[in-house]
């Protein structure tokens, strides 16, 4: 159909194409080419509508547990890991054991560390101060679970798009974001990678705030769990164009992280959302396949740690040996 529509010109030729394609049986390899490969696009929105369907109906003495949140996002990242294996994107993307392990630090990181600074440093207060001026939205409570989960991931989203975004526009958050984009493959855990100061300022949020049902917060960041990770995963789907409309997909991601210059990175910065790129025109569409900052060179994690903090170590080393040469 594709090639007799290609070569007919005319409204009335092409829809004769289209009717005799329809009428033509198809052949079964083809079919069943076209049926794995639909099944394959479909796996990022089944396993969002699986989570989904998990916070909804399982036992509320489950879904209230803290527990339940790190074991179902471990489930997903892992699941999503095993995919790679079996639905390779990019052969120069495939895992080894030292790129794993190092991922699997910053996961970790994420979950302990970052995740109490969060806690204690900004939820925690923010909290606080919402009960000390009698901030009250108990009207959020009598909104279906999946609406507030929804709500959650989009203000959470709409948060972190200005954050991404001002970090690609402001130098001093630069040096905190760039670590993350000096990663040469992109897998199903490198959204944790990145700069400690970074990852504790992309974590930040105002949902505490607001009245949520702790169910409805599980689900919401359950939910951005599975599209971030997708949207980092070297795993072949691309999902369908409804759902490409407000999520973000390897296919975006993957363009955010060029390698082909830091200008061409400055676009969809929706980590899980990418319907906010739409809208405030950051939107691009593309894929790249080559990922990586500069001399495409994977940052050690002390390097990433120390990255924001190099100008300042290099001018005091430079003005050092200046002095030193002086006085010899």
């Amino acid at each position: 159909m594709e090639q007799a529509t290609n070569n007919q010109a005319g409204g009335e030729a092409t829809l004769a194409a289209v009717s005799l394609d329809a009428e033509a049986p198809a052949s079964p390899d083809t079919f069943a080419s076209r049926l794995k490969l639909s099944l394959i696009n479909a796996v990022p929105l089944a396993t969002l509508l699986a989570v989904t369907a998990f916070w909804l109906l399982a036992p509320r003495s489950m879904t209230t547990s803290e527990w339940s949140l790190v074991v179902v996002t471990t489930a997903i990242t892992f699941f999503i890991l095993g995919l790679e294996f079996v639905l390779e994107r990019h052969s120069g993307w495939r895992l080894t054991w030292k790129e794993f392990l190092t991922d699997l630090f910053y996961v970790i990181l994420m979950a302990t560390v970052i995740g109490w600074l969060v806690e204690n440093f900004a939820d925690g207060p923010l909290a606080a101060f919402k009960d000390k001026i009698g901030i009250s939205t108990p009207w959020l409570l009598g909104l279906p679970i999946v609406v507030q989960a929804l709500m959650v991931m989009f203000l959470i989203e709409f948060g972190q798009y200005w954050m991404h975004r001002w970090m690609h526009n402001w130098m001093p958050l630069w040096l905190t974001h760039a670590p993350h984009h000096h990663v040469t493959q992109l897998n199903a855990m490198k959204g944790a990678v990145g700069n400690p100061i970074e990852l504790f300022l992309i974590s930040l949020s105002v949902v505490a705030l607001f009245d949520f049902d702790i169910v409805a917060i599980f689900c919401g960041l359950s939910m951005m769990t599975v599209i971030s990770t997708f949207a980092h995963a070297n795993v072949r789907s691309d999902p369908p164009l409804a759902y490409g409309y407000l999520f973000t997909t390897i296919r975006n991601h993957s363009l955010h992280h060029t390698a082909l210059s830091y200008e061409d990175t400055r676009c969809n910065y929706g980590n899980s959302v990418i319907v906010f790129d739409r809208i405030f025109g950051t939107y691009r569409d593309g894929e790249s396949a080559i990922v990586g900052q500069d001399d495409r060179r994977r940052l050690t994690i002390y390097e990433q740690f120390m990255f924001p903090f190099q100008p300042l170590i290099d001018k005091t080393r430079a003005t050092r040996a200046k002095t030193a040469d002086a006085d010899g």
